[in-house]
């Protein structure tokens, strides 16, 4: 018998379907071994040396792996394709004791992918185990060390890490650039024209708009006509002009496919066309990869292998037609891309969205349909669109039509996309037209948009902040960590204690934050994973600076003093009570503390008003304070505007939830049930998927 391991049971049960009796599949259920949470974990002095430890969950996984493993002709470890599978690969063979174990790895879980597979085993890459080791513990260091530091400086629960920093310092500038952002007022000006009604034209006649374009041959700049007066100049210098066609070009235009899917593209897709979380579409994509739909998810390369080039365009000649195949088309990704990866696809290009709708449904359905549309369109040719464009004279200024209609949809067929369609009347050159209204309209520039979630990891992505498997876990430890939240255009603002924190480490820390720096290191990590450099090096290179300031900074940096004194007295004792910061926000506290525990949530007055008290009572509170101090939910705002839910005894409790709750508790798990804004009825605890039909 030979026993093939992977990370999950879904994985395992997809290929248990694939090979024989011969073979037996187990799951390791994700990793088996890791650092301790209690403690570093990493012997700095002998050449940053990791203790690694079994975690309870895992010890019985892995007895009974052992148990298969003695009874086992040979040992197969099928991890996925990355670092982190090359990593959970070596913990198993560690753990388990394996001596010359084989490795396996494959892009898409279908028979003909793990037969080959199997046929071209290998050994385990220690250079990728080093890479993700060297990344492992680098967060950890400086994780461990930085976050007592900010404890001690700023406020207790606190915490720092080498890309959830960087990208909560993206937010925060972001924030001050909207700050410090000054609208500047400019006008535009629009003609309505018409052709002329003469004896060989119909008298129903085609509007269209032209745009002010130039002035005495000159271009117009977008800012250049400041205010109303200018606009009202060049209105009357244009009541008697002759409006008059100079030129009209016509063109055939092309509007290209975009690439297959990486794993930021299809994050980015997830979030602009759905509003889905990173987190959200990482997971949707990882069961349709665990299921056999699609190829691994974790990847930024664009490569598409020879099969599947030529199952796509056998898909789309029989589908579409002949017209609508480009070919072979190859796409190339950007500068440090692991080319081995592909992108992700599907596995089969006949499995369309509608044949596998008893198979898939919901958001699940939805994320393949996106892959499955965005392969597709990638070996499509491009959309043909019929162009014209017209320049037209009016005196000494000078405006322009554009019209556009598509004339042949390409990959538009099964990738839809947004584009506009302007048609234009028949017109000629020389000719004079007709002039119905001339407006002139006032505009304001815009300030730079917060970043939502496709515009954060594009961002990160761009300055080459972490990698394909980071993205997701970045937000979302950034948002549980209370340093940025979303409002209610899913748009992210910093918190107070996000913008402290960040403001320390900048002044303080300002490699840690520095983007050029982060990105290097993750270029440092790529050099260990292709076997160029040691990792211990690596982290030597980083820590020996890094914890020399840290040493400096403890002596010189005073406590950040976030209280502010109020007119409030405390009414258990008398004393002045103060503004406090805690990690979920500000509260009153009495300065008889410790004598004196007695603490006040503040209820802020916003431009909707105060919190509103609900009629709910608090679910933990009421599990863990005596009758008489237990709260109730109150409707509150962020600082931002964004409307939670709390306890109103914070900071005594700190139960909070973004949804509203209702009075009803789930079923499974007693935790107290929510409400959505479309409506849905769920569970409030991450931990339950309770929803009510």
């Amino acid at each position: 018998m030979q026993l093939v391991i992977v990370e999950s049971p879904t994985k395992a049960k997809t290929i248990q379907k694939f090979l024989g009796v011969k073979y037996k599949i187990r799951s390791s259920y994700g990793h088996v071994r890791d650092l301790p949470k209690n403690k570093l974990g990493v012997d700095v002095d002998k050449n940053f040396e990791p203790s690694y430890i079994i975690p309870v969950k895992a010890k019985k996984v892995i007895a009974e792996l052992k148990k298969d493993a003695k009874a086992a002709d040979e040992v197969i470890l099928a991890t996925d394709e990355d670092r982190e599978g090359e990593s959970i690969s070596w913990h198993l063979a560690e753990a388990l004791k394996l001596e010359n174990p084989k490795r396996i790895v494959f892009h898409e879980i279908t028979k003909t992918a793990i037969e080959e597979a199997l046929a071209n085993p290998r050994e385990i890459d220690m250079a990728l185990v080093n890479a993700q080791q060297a990344r492992r513990v680098l967060d950890r260091i400086v994780g461990y060390k930085l976050s007592p530091f900010l404890w001690k400086k700023i406020n207790k629960g606190l915490s720092a890490g080498r890309v959830q920093s960087v990208a909560v310092r993206l937010v925060v500038e972001k924030e001050e650039e909207i700050k410090n952002f000054v609208a500047v007022e400019y006008w535009t000006v629009e003609a309505t024209l018409r052709p002329q009604i003469t004896n060989n034209k119909s008298q129903i006649t085609n509007e269209f708009i032209a745009q002010l374009t130039e002035k005495d041959g000159e271009a117009i700049d977008k800012l250049e006509i400041k205010n109303r007066a200018q606009a009202d100049e060049i209105l009357r210098g244009l009541e008697n002009a002759e409006y008059k066609i100079e030129k009209i070009t016509k063109k055939e235009t092309h509007k290209n496919p975009l690439p297959p899917f990486t794993t930021s593209t299809l994050q980015q897709a997830g979030s602009n066309k759905f509003g889905y979380s990173a987190k959200m579409t990482m997971s949707l994509a990882q069961k349709l990869y665990e299921e056999g739909h699609i190829t691994y998810h974790r990847t930024d390369s664009l490569n598409l292998s020879q099969m599947s080039l030529q199952m796509a365009r056998d898909f789309i000649t029989k589908s579409f037609g002949k017209e609508y195949s480009s070919g072979f088309k190859a796409y190339k990704a950007g500068k440090g891309a692991q080319e081995a990866h592909e992108a992700i696809r599907p596995t089969h290009a006949e499995h369309s969205p509608e044949s596998l709708k008893g198979q898939l449904e919901g958001p699940k359905l939805k994320i393949y349909t996106l892959i499955w549309q965005r392969f597709l369109a990638s070996q499509m040719v491009p959309a043909v669109f019929d162009s014209t464009a017209i320049e037209i004279s009016a005196g000494s200024y000078g405006f322009g039509a554009n019209g556009q209609m598509l004339k042949f949809d390409g990959f538009l067929k099964v990738y839809p996309m947004k584009f506009s369609e302007n048609d234009l009347p028949a017109l000629e050159e020389k000719e004079v037209l007709d002039l119905a209204r001339i407006t002139s309209a006032q505009h304001f520039t815009e300030p730079p948009a917060r970043y939502n979630e496709a515009s954060l990891i594009k961002a990160l992505e761009k300055h080459g902040i972490g990698r394909p498997s980071t993205y997701a876990p970045t937000l979302s430890t950034i948002q549980d960590r209370n340093y940025i939240i979303k409002n209610e255009q899913k748009r992210f603002a910093p918190t107070e204690m996000g913008t402290i924190v960040t403001d320390m480490l900048v002044k303080n820390f300002p490699q840690i934050v520095d983007i050029e720096f982060t990105a290097k290191m993750e270029k440092e990590l790529d050099e260990v994973a292709e076997g160029k450099d040691s990792w211990q090096k690596t982290i030597g290179d980083f820590y020996g600076p890094f914890a020399k300031n840290l040493k400096e900074k403890y002596d010189e940096i005073p406590k950040e003093d976030l209280t502010v004194k109020t007119d409030k007295k405390c009414p258990k004792c008398g004393k002045d009570m103060v503004d406090k910061m805690g990690r979920f926000g500000r509260f009153y506290a009495c300065t008889g503390f410790p004598e004196c525990k007695h603490t006040e949530s503040i209820v802020k007055t916003t431009v909707s008003g105060p919190a509103i008290t609900l009629d709910i009572d608090c679910p933990k509170c009421a599990q863990g304070l005596p009758a008489g101090r237990q709260g109730k939910m109150a409707a509150k705002k962020t600082r931002r505007g964004k409307i939670f839910y709390a306890c109103d005894q914070y900071p005594t409790c700190d139960m909070a939830t973004w949804d509203k709750p209702i009075n009803e508790f789930c079923p499974t798990c007693k935790s107290i049930l929510v409400q959505t804004i479309k409506g849905l009825v769920k569970c409030s605890s991450k931990e339950c998927d309770f929803k009510k039909e």
